[in-house]
């Protein structure tokens, strides 16, 4: 595997990060073995990973659907920008929130939003409209609901190959 010049990590760390975004529940004597490492050395590792914050944590994947949630939208949200602070400390106390990104262009923030029902969305996209426009978007399926990060190789080498299925 390639990895960009000048990156603090090398090919055992990528091989250890895409292990642990495959399964975060791996037994480090596995990851080890895995990766050609002792336990010792891939526990050394992922602890380093872990403090430079390349590693961000570890969180158990929910299906919203299989929890009430069935309903997922974006919404996207255009907001003047004295109000673009309030706006972004109020997402976050808006527990049907899974995601919220800054963007460029004609929106401010990208939302990602999951609730029971479009009365349930109702009441959510009202409890942003003191500060924003918004536009949603239902999402209908997600072929690709997450994905691994893999380094991306200097121009200089080799393309890209696909991801394993």
């Amino acid at each position: 595997m390639n990895i960009p010049s000048g990156s603090p990590i090398d090919d055992i760390d990528c091989e250890i990060l895409a292990e642990l975004q495959a399964n975060a529940r791996i037994a480090f004597a596995e990851l080890g073995r895995r990766v050609g490492l002792s336990t010792p050395a891939v526990i050394e590792r992922v602890k380093r990973l872990e403090e430079n914050h390349i590693i961000l944590g570890y969180r158990a994947m929910v299906d919203p659907a299989k929890v009430g949630l069935p309903v997922r939208a974006f919404v996207k949200v255009t907001i003047a920008g004295d109000k673009l602070a309030k706006f972004a400390a109020l997402i976050k106390t808006l527990p049907e929130v899974l995601e919220c990104h800054r963007v460029t262009g004609a929106e401010s923030f990208m939302v990602q939003v999951a609730v029971r029902d479009v009365g349930h969305m109702e009441t959510v996209i009202d409890a942003m409209m003191p500060y924003v426009a918004t536009n949603t978007s239902m999402i209908l399926a997600s072929p690709v609901p997450w994905n691994s990060i893999l380094p991306v190789p200097r121009h200089d080498k080799q393309t890209r190959k696909p991801r394993p299925a």
